[in-house]
């Protein structure tokens, strides 16, 4: 192992948006820690960095996508790819962040000690190995892997002679004007994809589904943000605003849990503006409930008007293999294709895509006990950063960030060195339940098994509810008789 380089009261992991966020909470509410944030990569951002497929952009409203102390001032509450980025920057700009990170430290392992009370981080960082020390981590990875999208494998398509893209490896020299493009997937980025290269000098652009998803069409522009900007300070429209989204977000949610078939029903109303009963029946009705897998946002109708000029198709249909020109459907038909993108969905990991051992035992995250959705049954000083599948991901980031910050705090007040989530022998006979409930989405029901498991009671739920967690992680004492202080 490589020789211990320095030690940080605090490490975060990752320079992301939740990144950020914990680096913002610990300079306002712990500033007498000493914290760092290594992250992988040559740039912050995460996944917005990350991604540079046509037309890349958010799905979550920005007021609710911005974090609570930074609001968001542009037009557009459905921002681009780059525009969160000049968002971010200027965030870690505004609040002296970017001095913190350390860009090109990938962390690969990290090992408890229970004698020194602390995490040794094993890291590759400029292909240098280096070794570190924390005494708390904040893992701000996100949920998928960097390494790659998932992309099954197709029958043929060493045949197809043209390129097969999957969005997450975009390369930057791509020349798609006047082409014939077929995207496989039907999910967010394919319904972000096919408007942006269809109107940007494709030839075609043919949707490709197996089966059909919901959509809602939405103004890009927020009328009533814009207005409240005018009349009120910045702060005070932002929070008006976000709360707006908030309730609004969690009301179409719940009557989606409660009265699918009523969601259902308001949902094709919306889409009769566009396409006939017909085309209703036949790619926008899907066979599950809507939120049974995430709500595609089509802002300013932007996929279903390109499809009206006849520039974009959806086509259903299950993949027979690739050609030489395009792909056989199992139906008999053929698609012709120049290019073929791959909108197939990302790659799951298990916590930031680590290895993790406390007191040299291998850490299966599968057989451990979720609380409240960041942190996990006898692993001390740990917290990780996952968000919702509902709402914006950082209105979970910023009370994970919170919530962290009143930990060290109240180590710091209590004199103690360790905080680890113990089962109370009551939880015992706790069902294993999974890490998220009711969604089937694909990408997450391929990795479900590996994560870990929910009981049936505070705090061992992850709720994926804004309004709850406000409460259970946002006001709940952090000393609640679980979390064991040592």
């Amino acid at each position: 192992m490589a020789e211990v380089e320095t030690h940080w009261d605090v490490v975060v992991i990752g320079a992301g948006i939740s990144g950020i966020s914990a680096a913002w909470h610990l300079q306002t509410m712990c500033p007498d820690r000493e914290f760092t944030i290594l992250e992988g990569r040559a740039n912050l951002g995460g996944t917005w960095d990350l991604f540079r497929y046509p037309g890349i952009r958010s799905d979550s409203d920005m007021h609710t996508l911005g974090f609570a102390f930074k609001p968001w001032a542009a037009d557009k509450a459905i921002a681009d790819g780059p525009a969160i980025m000049e968002y971010l920057n200027e965030a870690v700009d505004e609040f002296d962040i970017r001095r913190r990170i350390q860009f090109d430290h990938h962390v690969h392992a990290a090992s408890w000690s229970s004698e020194s009370k602390q995490w040794t981080l094993s890291i590759t960082a400029e292909g240098v190995d280096k070794t570190i020390t924390a005494g708390f981590v904040l893992m701000c990875t996100g949920y998928y892997s960097y390494k790659g999208g998932y992309r099954p494998d197709f029958p043929g398509e060493d045949t197809f002679t043209g390129p097969i893209l999957h969005p997450q490896e975009w390369p930057d020299d791509l020349d798609y004007v006047g082409k014939r493009i077929v995207v496989i997937g039907s999910g967010a980025t394919a319904v972000t994809l096919v408007p942006a290269m269809a109107d940007s000098g494709a030839g075609h652009v043919m949707m490709l589904q197996r089966s059909p998803t919901w959509m809602v069409a939405a103004p890009a522009k927020d009328p009533i943000a814009n207005v409240l900007r005018k009349v009120l300070p910045a702060d005070r429209a932002y929070r008006l605003t976000r709360a707006k989204n908030v309730n609004l977000t969690d009301k179409v949610y719940k009557r989606s849990r409660t009265h699918p078939e009523k969601v259902a029903k308001a949902l094709r109303k919306r889409l009769r503006k566009h396409f006939t009963e017909d085309q209703i029946d036949e790619f926008f009705t899907p066979q599950y409930d809507p939120w049974d897998q995430r709500l595609c946002l089509v802002p300013d109708a932007d996929l279903f008007n390109t499809m009206k000029t006849g520039k974009a198709e959806i086509v259903n249909g299950t993949i027979d293999s690739f050609t030489e020109s395009g792909i056989q459907l199992s139906s008999g038909e053929h698609l012709d294709a120049d290019i073929i993108v791959t909108a197939t969905g990302l790659n799951l990991v298990t916590i930031g895509e680590m290895d993790f051992d406390v007191d040299g035992e291998i850490v299966d995250f599968s057989q451990r006990w979720s609380y409240k959705g960041f942190s996990y049954s006898d692993m001390p000083n740990l917290l990780s950063t996952f968000g919702y599948i509902n709402a914006s991901w950082t209105l979970r980031a910023d009370l994970v960030s919170a919530y962290a910050c009143r930990i060290l705090n109240h180590m710091a007040e209590s004199g103690t060195t360790t905080a680890t989530p113990v089962l109370r022998p009551s939880d015992a006979d706790m069902p294993r339940r999974p890490w998220v409930d009711d969604f089937s989405a694909g990408y997450m029901a391929r990795m479900m098994p590996l994560l870990p498991k929910q009981g049936d009671r505070e705090p061992w739920i992850n709720t994926q509810d804004y309004k709850a967690d406000r409460e259970l992680i946002g006001e709940a004492p952090v000393d609640d008789g679980v979390m064991n202080f040592a």
